[in-house]
């Protein structure tokens, strides 16, 4: 038994749909622009011929099952709502080659990468990390996971989110800029990945605002719904 000055923090577990085993998450990757319409908005082109995918991060203790309710978070005004395809990692992988990059996939959830927005723009305008804007307490929603052996291969499917009732974003997988097999390899290149790492896959168009009291449901067509509460 190691001895520690205070106790070591638990395991970060999700839940895996259809099984009492859980999933315990390692890392949390997140792809940035990833839909040419949400790069769009939030002001900035990308051509996939001259560019590559760019990440950041969340600390594993940022993750929060769908169904919660969560307070709004402190020192923003300007609280958004990003829905996500989430591929959950379950073999280790460095340097794969896209056409393998499938076999390290455990099985994939509908995720929520909510963001304190005033917080990530003033970052960026001032050329600093996102950290203040993405990586905070609450901020990685996410469903159980399905293995794919029950979705298959996700590269397509609806991917859509409300706010109490109110369609604000509504989209297609298809339309990733770069899929899910090109994430993982070039991502790889980078990391040794492993078992337990979670990769957010990037937000389509129609990000906005939410306050306290509202209400977000979210769906990937043949994968998951999501819910979340802002108390």
């Amino acid at each position: 038994m190691s001895n520690t000055v205070f106790p070591a923090p638990a395991p970060v577990l999700a839940a895996i749909e259809g099984s009492d085993a859980s999933f315990p998450i390692n890392r949390i990757f997140c792809v940035g622009r990833n839909y040419l319409a949400h790069a769009a908005e939030m002001g900035v082109s990308v051509d996939k011929t001259k560019q590559e995918p760019f990440y950041f991060t969340k600390h594993p203790s940022s993750y929060v099952p769908s169904g919660a309710t969560i307070a709004y978070p402190p020192q923003t005004a300007n609280y958004h709502h990003e829905m996500e395809l989430v591929v959950a990692i379950g073999k280790d992988g460095f340097e794969v080659p896209e056409e393998k990059a499938n076999e390290l996939v455990f099985g994939y959830a509908a995720g929520l990468d909510m963001t304190r927005r005033d917080l990530q723009l003033k970052a960026r305008e001032n050329g600093r990390p996102w950290d203040l804007g993405k990586d905070f307490e609450q901020s990685a929603v996410m469903t159980a996971i399905v293995p794919v052996e029950k979705t298959g291969i996700i590269s397509n499917g609806k991917i859509e989110l409300a706010v109490n009732g109110e369609p604000r974003q509504s989209s297609d997988l298809s339309l990733l800029i770069w899929s899910v097999p090109e994430i993982i390899a070039h991502l790889s290149k980078f990391y040794h990945l492993q078992a337990g790492d979670v990769i957010y896959t990037g937000t389509p168009e129609g990000v906005g605002a939410v306050v306290s009291g509202d209400k977000i449901t979210g769906y990937i067509e043949g994968l998951a719904s999501i819910e979340l509460n802002i108390a």
